[in-house]
């Protein structure tokens, strides 16, 4: 490990260890619209606002949801690249996911550590979300910062560049073109192979 520093990686979830969420709901219930993600529109509070007036429109119910995510598994090599990363260093992930969403798969994760939202449900209907801090992902990394940890930090979408930003190195992983050409001053890799190496030479550099 480097110096008197002790290190930390923080990860994004959906895109980096498991599939996305909504892309998911989408393909299984036909609403193309729900194919947005934080790729296509950085402002998350006009993303998630969108999302609830979608679901309110065609009547899907939390339970609906939490069934297509029951489905999903993590993406192929994504259990196997976390545990070797979590034998080596400590690891959290930074999502802006919620609770209700992400237990089917924080399980088949092995229950890593995991920082996200809730959201507000009444009656089997998500009625709106509660953010557990705004811009959560970067002040997790600031805060993780102040406790004198390097950090290292790896994400796809817009809503992960403040983290990258925040963090002692940032990492694009499977980035869209667009997010890698915005923010060239990421190193992007494409392979959980890649991605290792980078994490270890930041740890050790």
């Amino acid at each position: 490990m480097r110096g008197v520093k002790q290190s930390i990686v923080t990860l994004d979830l959906e895109g980096v260890l498991v599939p996305e969420i909504w892309i998911a709901v989408s393909e299984k219930t036909g609403i193309h619209e729900l194919q947005l993600t934080t790729r296509d529109i950085p402002d998350y509070d006009v993303l998630m606002k969108g999302r609830l007036n979608i679901l309110d429109r065609h009547q899907l119910k939390l339970s609906d949801i939490q069934t297509v995510i029951g489905s999903l598994r993590p993406l192929e090599g994504g259990k196997e690249f976390l545990d070797e990363l979590r034998s080596i260093v400590q690891v959290i992930i930074l999502s802006d996911t919620f609770e209700q969403f992400a237990k089917p798969l924080m399980r088949q994760l092995g229950w890593p550590t995991l920082l996200c939202h809730r959201l507000e449900v009444e009656a089997d209907r998500i009625v709106n979300y509660k953010l557990r801090l705004p811009d959560q992902k970067r002040r997790g990394v600031e805060a993780l910062k102040k406790l004198n940890y390097f950090v290292i930090a790896a994400g796809d979408s817009f809503n992960d560049t403040a983290m990258l930003g925040e963090a002692d190195l940032g990492l694009l992983f499977r980035a869209p073109p667009a997010i890698q050409k915005q923010f060239p001053q990421f190193r992007a890799v494409e392979t959980y192979v890649e991605l290792m190496e980078l994490i270890k030479e930041g740890l050790h550099g």
